[in-house]
């Protein structure tokens, strides 16, 4: 299904028009009858998210020998002509091999106003497979950011790290949120908000309230099981993005365990990765979002998080949550690195929606993850 599929070129109004902050579904509606938002085939109603908009990949996958940025004034298409080895035809699928990178051109362009700017992030279960994606426009000097103003055509890096995909045009690896201005809450806000009604779900009285919410990992397990997390296979299947709830994990993952080694916590080897979950339990209120952020790198040699973005109602009861655990995705850098039991991993920051979107994460939206505990992505069969 589709939205109007003219762009009328009319005013659509809502009422957080003029406020600062993250647009909510009705705003980026109505960026697309505007013309602010355009694309190559109509857009989906399924794209808009409470606070963001799913991007399609395009027609086209360049293999590239390296990734790169075009840099200030210069031209994406140029820069991809100079650096592509081949091309895949993605109209009917076909394979991204791990261990390449491929620039693929979106459905989507922007012509946004210069009161308007976007950052992108993976989606969730592109993050959760590993799949380094991140966005990139004409003239930028760094990923995932678009200035305000941008007026041109948007792409994608795609960089298999762990399993080959299969994709195919119209996939949707990323998202984006578009902002006015920018409202992150201060930690004097945040920690108002958190009074209110509580931001995370664990220790009373023990949160870390310092440029957002420290989260931290858990390595006892819950349940009766005792599993901690995921180890990646090597050399594991295909996994068709489009098959969801389809493959058996077993061909995929190694459970983790809590207390099956000599020693406490766990060994992150290099070139690992690992799906493991916070020990707090998040709650993101229906007028804010919320994105994970990297912690100081001083605290260890890991990554965490490739894929940021909160919705609004994530883990919030009124939707269904009453407080959903981060799960986190999760790398060793250069070097094995022994991660403990309520070890900081991230930070948690929340900004301020111009308005309450007109839906939530978990209401009728297919959210994937409301309510999970240690959930890989949804191309995995559960239970």
């Amino acid at each position: 299904m589709s939205i109007a599929e003219g762009q009328d070129g009319g005013q659509p109004q809502y009422s957080g028009a003029g406020r600062t902050g993250i647009l909510p579904c009705q705003a980026i509606s109505a960026l697309w009858q505007d013309g602010e938002i355009t694309a190559t085939q109509p857009l989906a109603d399924s794209q808009i998210q409470p606070s963001s908009l799913d991007l399609r990949l395009g027609e086209v996958a360049y293999r590239v020998r390296a990734s790169f940025l075009p840099g200030p004034g210069q031209n994406m298409a140029q820069k991809i002509e100079r650096h592509t080895m081949h091309s895949v035809d993605l109209k009917k699928g076909a394979v991204l091999e791990r261990g390449c990178v491929y620039i693929v051109p979106l459905l989507e362009r922007l012509s946004l106003s210069q009161r308007l700017s976007a950052i992108a992030n993976p989606k969730s279960s592109t993050g959760r497979l590993d799949v380094f994606t991140r966005l990139i426009t004409d003239g930028a000097s760094e990923f995932d950011r678009i200035d305000a103003g941008y007026h041109g055509p948007l792409y994608t890096e795609i960089a298999p790290r762990t399993f080959s995909i299969l994709a195919q045009t119209g996939a949707r690896l990323n998202q984006i949120r578009l902002r006015r201005g920018e409202h992150r809450l201060t930690d004097t806000e945040l920690t108002r908000l958190h009074q209110q009604s509580p931001l995370v779900h664990g220790d009373v009285g023990t949160e870390n309230i310092s440029e957002g919410i420290a989260l931290t990992v858990d390595l006892q397990g819950a349940g009766d099981n005792g599993l901690i997390g995921y180890n990646a296979r090597p050399h594991a299947p295909l996994i068709d993005m489009e098959k969801i709830n389809h493959y058996d994990p077993v061909d995929f993952w190694e459970p983790i365990y809590a207390g099956t080694g000599t020693e406490p916590g766990l060994v992150l080897n290099p070139d690992d990765f690992y799906i493991l979950a916070s020990r707090e339990a998040v709650s993101v209120p229906p007028d804010h979002a919320a994105e994970m952020v990297a912690y100081d790198t001083l605290v260890g040699e890991f990554r965490v998080h490739f894929a940021g973005f909160f919705d609004p109602g994530f883990g919030w009861a009124e939707a269904g949550g009453e407080g959903t655990r981060a799960v986190l995705e999760v790398r060793s850098h250069d070097v094995p690195f022994l991660l403990e039991h309520g070890q900081t991993v991230g930070r948690l920051v929340y900004e301020r929606l111009t308005d309450s979107p007109d839906r939530i994460y978990g209401q009728d939206i297919g959210s994937n993850y409301q309510k999970q505990t240690l959930a890989l992505a949804k191309q995995f069969r559960r239970g």
